[in-house]
């Protein structure tokens, strides 16, 4: 398909807006616009951290996507990690049903997880593609897609062919010169690009603090292969479900000494079930459950398991608290954790480390032993990146503010260095010409919550609510009116029974109502004066401040 026409080139600008994956790492997604067309790239959600209290996901905001839902011609998907698709069923439904392309893996990843939320694939028009194909969206915007290598497969860089000029957005990667399935990314498209002139590169910043190269997925297998022909028990290895070509590396080192297979853990068992039936992953002898071991000898048996992050019912916590309904750790097993904790998970992971200890397992982790890669470029990839793409202008995307003021400092070390560099928030509306790249305003952006069945409807303020009630507990004061005025007290995390403490309020509540009965005051002022006097005893008598529910009973 032919590029964007040449005629155009220079008439009007492009927008480009990040709704997510700007200044944090996760929940991923862009807006490309230009006149009365708008092209999607990605989906992705986050997951909570501790400031978040009962949130299950987090997915971007949509509210520009929906209020020029008319304009969307058309989504593209880069790959499969949940930071880049996991918020499409909460998305999809709410816009309209346009064209949205991505790789065989990435198509089979969307499909489960769409199916899982009950959203019907009628309801959705999914077109695959692969690396070197091009895509026509709308009018205005042409995409080449190229191989790029990452930690998992089919991942795609592209070329945005527009009427301003070719945007390159790298998608996550790094160079790995040995990858798993024998396909290296495609640095010949970068030069092309770079030859004909790159007017903006969007590049990964995930590692721009991280000196050197990233390390291939090819050495993490050869540690994890000596690693497990020392083990003479039982092994687990646990690591990030998405990662197919390490789950392929340790399913054939198995094999290699002699150890039949057992996936354990929901996530894990979809991804490798989708991958084996795309043909990314294969077996030599079927994979086990957890039922079918009991004729083997431990030193016959691997088990790939969820866990990796210590989250809560994940196989591996539920093993390390002896929790797990089937497998119970003894000494004599060896335990693997082939990944590093995601910043703000160590806590978690260092609970299950030495719980793991206490049971008597060996257990292997990083950086004591390098069994684990990350799928991310470090400097001098990023580097050879912007050497040969050679932007006019450069975005540094997918990192949290050092991640992307370092990259921005690396492209300034090249010969011919971008000549504007931005460090974009979600939200930003960056505009693009031959000559222009800046911030010209924004659009509503950040995090939708989901929370059970609700999408958006728990909100900052509810957060708030929940970290006040965590920390200082709650005091529900309930005056029934009437001739003759009673106050009770219901307390939760507040303080221990004190019968005391409990009449002093009950008496500074009475005293407040009554004062304002006599005064025939509306019963929202009584509320809100015995919610003043009751706050105010509160914070005196105890220094404590809990979250305070005034009730009046009439």
């Amino acid at each position: 398909m032919s590029k964007a026409d040449s005629t155009t080139q220079g008439k009007g600008h492009l927008e480009v807006i990040p709704l997510g994956g700007m200044g944090e790492i996760g929940k991923n997604m862009f807006a490309y616009r230009f006149g009365d067309e708008i092209m999607v790239v990605d989906g992705g959600l986050a997951f909570p951290d501790s400031l978040q209290p009962g949130v299950d996901l987090i997915v971007p905001r949509i509210d520009y996507l929906q209020q020029n839902a008319a304009m969307i011609k058309g989504w593209v998907l880069t790959h499969g990690h949940e930071d880049h698709i996991g918020g499409l069923p909460y998305i999809l439904p709410r816009l309209p049903r346009v064209p949205v392309y991505g790789a065989s893996l990435t198509l089979g990843l969307v499909r489960e997880k769409l199916s899982e939320y009950g959203v019907k694939e009628v309801d959705t028009d999914l077109v695959e593609i692969r690396a070197g194909e091009t895509v026509r969206i709308g009018e205005h915007f042409v995409v080449e897609f190229f191989r790029m290598t990452h930690s998992i497969p089919d991942n795609l860089g592209y070329i945005l062919h527009t009427p301003v000029g070719q945007v390159i957005h790298t998608g996550d990667f790094k160079l790995d010169a040995h990858p798993t399935d024998g396909q290296p990314s495609d640095l010949e498209r970068i030069q092309k690009a770079g030859d004909s002139g790159v007017l903006l590169l969007i590049s990964d910043s995930t590692n721009a603090e991280r000196q050197g190269t990233t390390t291939s997925e090819a050495e993490v297998a050869q540690n994890l292969d000596a690693l497990i022909a020392s083990c003479r028990g039982r092994v687990f290895v646990s690591t990030f479900a998405s990662q197919v070509h390490r789950l392929q590396n340790i399913i054939k080192i198995a094999e290699k000494h002699g150890r039949r297979v057992v996936i354990e853990g929901r996530s894990m068992v979809k991804y490798s079930q989708i991958a084996e039936s795309l043909g990314y992953m294969e077996f030599a002898s079927p994979l086990l459950t957890s039922d079918e071991v009991g004729e083997l000898q431990d030193s016959q048996i691997l088990f790939l398991c969820t866990g990796s992050q210590g989250q809560p019912m994940s196989v591996l916590w539920r093993l390390a608290l002896g929790m797990h309904a089937k497998i119970a750790l003894k000494r004599g097993d060896s335990v693997i954790l082939s990944s590093n904790p995601i910043p703000g998970n160590e806590e978690p992971v260092n609970l299950i480390i030495n719980k793991l200890y206490e049971i008597g397992t060996d257990v292997f982790y990083p950086p004591n032993y390098k069994i684990h890669a990350s799928g991310h470029a470090s400097q001098e990839e990023l580097l050879t990146v912007l050497r040969l793409a050679r932007p006019k202008f450069f975005l540094p995307w997918h990192g949290e503010p050092r991640h992307q003021l370092n990259h921005a400092r690396i492209a300034q070390t090249i010969p011919q260095p971008p000549r504007r560099t931005l460090v974009a928030k979600n939200g930003d509306v960056v505009r693009l010409t031959e000559d222009e790249f800046k911030v010209t305003g924004t659009v509503p952006a950040g995090a939708l919550y989901v929370d059970g069945l609700g999408v958006g409807d728990v909100g900052d303020d509810i957060m708030m609510e929940r970290i006040g009630m965590s920390q200082e507990g709650v005091l529900v004061v309930t005056a029934l009116l009437g001739a003759t005025p009673h106050v009770d007290i219901v307390s939760r995390g507040f303080v221990k029974s004190n019968r005391e403490l409990e009449g002093q309020i009950r008496k500074v509540a009475l005293e407040a109502i009554e004062t304002g009965l006599r005064e025939k005051k509306r019963n929202e002022d009584l509320r809100d004066d015995m919610y003043g006097a009751v706050r105010r005893f509160v914070r005196k008598a105890t220094g404590r401040n809990p979250v305070l529910i005034p009730l009046l009973v009439d």
